[in-house]
């Protein structure tokens, strides 16, 4: 039995659109959907806490999988030098979890915490620490509906957050190029047996292809506009567009190149 598999790109805190997406899929699809979060479902919304107890929620139910973007690779570092910290007692732990935790601020973490009203590494949000344990790099989608770390032996479709694991002069750990290259640093081959490769982190005006390679990003925390997958390993189906309130305008600044995916748009009612 098919099971469908939803490909979820980055919130940024938009834990309305996160909603609206469930259901809608869960209705169009039927309860069996699976929804995979590619990653950056955190920092610059005002909901990010949100969108982690749904992910949270929908992973405990065995209806999502998680994947760890740029965002959450940063709020992690902190977090895992703290920990080490605890069992060492090490102050080189200890500046090494303010130093990590002083690069998630910078970038995009301040809103968590204003969200939070004060948040540290002493008082680190326990579903937060739960979910950040729980996030994968690369996932590898089979016909059925299976999702696999490794290359599957039949076709398959490969789900990252940034780009496909390759060795990179600024990445050597080909799972953490995944998090952060842009299309720009490829070329980016793709295992025997994958047909495509789905990814998030470079906010795009329009769902594209370039080559084997599909973007989904939109800029949905400030644009309003949310796209979402249904995975079909042998060509993708149109890209489901959801619209709620936002700037859309604010994609005219984001990167055009490749191939316009076709999409279906689903106009979201305008109450957050």
């Amino acid at each position: 039995m098919t099971r469908p598999v939803v490909v979820i790109p980055d919130l940024h805190g938009r834990a309305d659109l996160l909603a609206a997406a469930v259901a809608h899929m869960g209705e169009t699809l039927g309860p069996d959907t699976h929804f995979l979060s590619l990653g950056d479902a955190i920092d610059r919304g005002r909901g990010s806490l949100d969108c982690v107890e749904i992910l949270l929620d929908l992973h405990a139910q065995g209806r999502a999988t998680l994947l760890m973007g740029n965002h959450e690779r940063m709020a992690w570092e902190g977090l895992k030098w703290f920990r080490r910290f605890t069992e060492t007692g090490d102050p080189a732990d200890y500046r090494r979890a303010l130093e990590g935790y002083r690069w998630w601020m910078g970038n995009g973490g301040e809103s968590v915490r204003r969200e939070l009203g004060g948040l540290t590494l002493e008082r680190f949000p326990a579903n937060l620490a739960e979910f950040l344990d729980e996030l994968r790099r690369v996932v590898y989608v089979t016909p059925e509906g299976e999702i696999v770390d490794r290359p599957p032996p039949g076709p398959s479709v490969l789900v990252a957050h940034a780009c496909p694991p390759v060795a990179h002069p600024q990445y050597p750990n080909p799972e953490s190029a995944a998090l952060w290259l842009r299309p720009f640093d490829g070329p980016f081959p793709l295992p025997p047996g994958v047909t495509y490769s789905v990814h998030g982190h470079t906010p795009v005006q329009s769902p594209l292809r370039l080559g084997r390679h599909l973007y989904l990003d939109l800029g949905a925390y400030e644009t309003g506009r949310l796209a979402v997958l249904t995975v079909n390993v042998l060509s993708p189906p149109p890209v489901t567009i959801l619209y709620g309130p936002g700037h859309p305008d604010a994609a005219r600044r984001y990167a055009a190149f490749g191939e316009t995916l076709p999409t279906r748009p689903v106009p979201l009612p305008t109450a957050r």
